[in-house]
């Protein structure tokens, strides 16, 4: 049951992880080019919106000062400066500069960046540009261009819509497919192999665990809260846990889908034996690659240039095993489940900011971490690529590709829970078992709930960039999903059948009779 709760991060939103203004560091020396990131105050500073706009300054390095007070630094007209941060106000520091007749102060920051600010009357009497560098990245730019120099700051706006929306979407919609599919195909496979094969607690496979009891379901749901809860007030200590639950959850997951995909495809075993015993040598290779990507993104988690990668692979990996290891086995259960997940949705989200101290609902904060969502604690730590506190992992990321300055700051995704996967999958993947139930050749029940799916997603994507604020996904998905599954029932006149799952062994064993009559004629069937 521990496994199950990973699922209960319901958000689905853009984050935006960095305080204040983000711009760009052009630097540039004949051919060769860099950009680096620049925190800046827009009410301060005024930066050009696009680089061929921007103007060139060359740039002058007094990394040994702190440009506390005038001294020896002699005329700094027409050029853009570096400081080392510290010893005084930014403010102090902006208005020596400007007396010596610099036209932009760059900052070099040791600790993390933060937005620039200062009281009105000082703020009054700055004229120049001043943004807070990464002092690793002025060495970095000192060290390419030992020559010397030219820079221009900028700051591209933020594009309201971002590919990565789109990619999140396919990914969302082919794993609930794909899901959703596994999990009839298993049903269809149960049913061909006969009553025969059925367990004593009528399960054909004591790896799967089906939720048939509206108890069982409340019980799930109130398991949901209480983590939550506590993740919220315990976060650093339990997100280790979490971690290292997904870590294993997901080797297995993958295990799973791999070796249900090579046997689809009709490969071999590849068995040895040894002493009598049989060691499937696919198997091993199968359960070393798993554990093998486990691992990675256990040791590199929180480098976010490439990690989403393999995190999003295993999460995919994850979702899939869920949806075919767990069932709903009627309609009844389903909405009852997705109701309730629907309101614990929408009350992590909207209601608790009300509740919490910081005005941050409680969803949210777990979703990001502590220090995020927009404070400058959550920027990276100096010398290190991973973020000053862990994320938990039960999300899929999608780098922001128009988010230009932001990703040399801080990489921006776009984050949807495993939770706005998992929870309206188990209804398509209930809609495409009855769907075998009743032999339905076309699947109507699987295809119209991923399609009912598909275009709630595009719903929730679609308030989320008219309110710019992220959206709790299940708002949008559990109407669409459950009344499409609901009318399309009325419609064909199985609706006792579909909300109660009886009628559902009546149809199995019509089906299987010509089994059976086979079966009493040449002896008893194989399993």
């Amino acid at each position: 049951m521990a496994v199950k709760v990973l699922s209960f991060l319901l958000l689905m939103g853009v984050c935006s992880q960095v305080d204040g203004q983000e711009a760009v560091l052009h630097v540039s020396s004949g051919s060769t080019v860099r950009e680096y990131c620049l925190l800046y105050n827009s009410t301060w500073s005024n930066i050009s919106d696009s680089l061929s706009r921007a103007v060139s300054y060359p740039l002058r390095s007094l990394m040994s000062s702190q440009l506390c007070e005038r001294g020896h630094q002699g005329s700094l007209e027409g050029q853009a400066v570096v400081v080392m941060r510290g010893g005084c106000e930014f403010s102090q520091k902006a208005l020596v500069a400007q007396d010596l007749g610099a036209s932009v102060l760059l900052i070099a920051s040791v600790n993390n960046l933060v937005t620039p600010s200062a009281n009105n009357s000082e703020l009054s009497k700055v004229k120049i540009p001043l943004a807070l560098v990464r002092h690793r990245d002025v060495l970095d730019a000192l060290q390419v261009f030992p020559q010397g120099m030219e820079v221009r700051l900028y700051a591209p706006p933020f594009p309201p819509f971002d590919a990565s929306i789109v990619v999140m979407l396919l990914i969302a919609v082919f794993t609930v497919t794909m899901g959703g599919f596994w999990s009839g195909a298993a049903e269809k496979l149960k049913q061909a192999a006969g009553p025969g094969c059925d367990s004593t607690d009528g399960q054909s496979d004591s790896s799967e665990l089906s939720l048939y009891s509206p108890l069982k379901v409340l019980v799930f749901v109130a398991m949901m809260c209480l983590m939550l809860v506590l993740m919220y007030f315990f976060y650093r200590w339990l997100v280790y846990v979490i971690i290292v639950i997904f870590c294993l959850a997901s080797a297995s997951a993958l295990y799973n889908c791999l070796d249900s995909l090579m046997t689809a495809l009709g490969c071999s075993t590849l068995s040895v034996s040894c002493r009598e015993r049989s060691v499937s040598v696919r198997s091993l290779l199968i359960a070393a690659i798993c554990i093998t990507l486990s691992v990675i993104w256990g040791v590199y988690r929180n480098d976010d240039r490439w990690i989403w990668i393999l995190q999003d692979l295993l999460g995919i990996a994850f979702c899939l095993n869920f949806l075919k290891t767990i069932s709903l086995s009627n309609f009844k259960i389903c909405v009852i489940l997705l109701s309730l997940l629907l309101l614990y949705d929408v009350f992590f989200v909207f209601i608790t900011p009300f509740l919490t101290p910081n005005g941050e609902s409680i969803m949210v904060q777990v979703a990001l971490g502590p220090g995020a969502g927009g404070k400058g604690d959550a920027m990276e730590v100096p010398g290190d690529n991973s973020s000053s506190y862990e994320k938990l992992p039960v999300v899929m990321r999608i780098p922001q590709f128009s988010a230009v300055a932001q990703n040399l700051c801080m990489m921006q995704f776009s984050i949807l829970g495993y939770g706005d996967i998992i929870i309206p999958g188990l209804l398509v993947a209930y809609c495409h078992r009855f769907d075998v139930w009743m032999g339905n050749s076309r699947r109507i029940y699987f295809i119209s709930c991923v399609v009912a799916y598909s275009v709630g997603l595009v719903l929730t994507f679609a308030v989320m960039l008219l309110s710019k604020m992220g959206q709790p996904a299940l708002l949008y998905l559990v109407p669409c999903t459950l009344l499409t599954s609901a009318v399309l029932a009325c419609v064909r006149k199985e609706f006792t059948h579909f909300w109660s799952g009886s009628g559902t062994y009546q149809v199995l064993e019509e089906s299987r009779k010509p089994l059976l009559s086979d079966g009493d004629a040449g002896g008893v069937r194989s399993c």
